[in-house]
């Protein structure tokens, strides 16, 4: 079964068309490959190649939309079946959903994905809304 890398051309549409205000965050969860699958590129684990995206990427991440990482982890799978485990997995927070899809476009994001699409087997990326503080889990 081939993994999920990117997104399609529906959840771009959906995803500009949802745009509110405040900040929004996403879960994301990557599953890695052995080795990388550049078609022109460097020889190269699937971790090299995330790290190379991540290394490239990260200054536009932090200049131009003020994301940032709010949770890093994946210590431990609590609940599922053992092959569904993620090599990395983290929370990044942006300032708003418009914010997100501006970034999808900008080139010093772009050229850095080619790393990420050599890298990456299969992964998720889902958005959620923050919470006003004191929000409990009655309601």
């Amino acid at each position: 079964m081939e993994g999920y890398t990117s997104f399609t051309k529906q959840v771009s549409e959906t995803l500009r068309a949802a745009d509110r205000p405040g900040p929004v965050h996403m879960l994301n969860l990557i599953r890695l490959l052995g080795r990388a699958a550049y078609q022109d590129g460097p020889d190269a684990t699937g971790l090299q190649a995330y790290e190379a995206y991540s290394r490239l990427s990260a200054p536009a991440f932090s200049r131009a939309w003020r994301a940032h990482p709010v949770a890093r982890g994946g210590e431990l799978s609590l609940v599922g079946p053992p092959d569904t485990a993620w090599d990395i997995t983290f929370i990044a927070e942006y300032p708003s959903p418009a914010a997100f899809v501006e970034m999808l476009r900008d080139p010093r994001y772009r050229e850095p994905m080619a790393h990420r699409q050599a890298g990456v087997a299969d992964s998720r990326l889902i958005r959620f809304s923050a919470l006003p503080l004191g929000t409990s889990f009655e309601g």
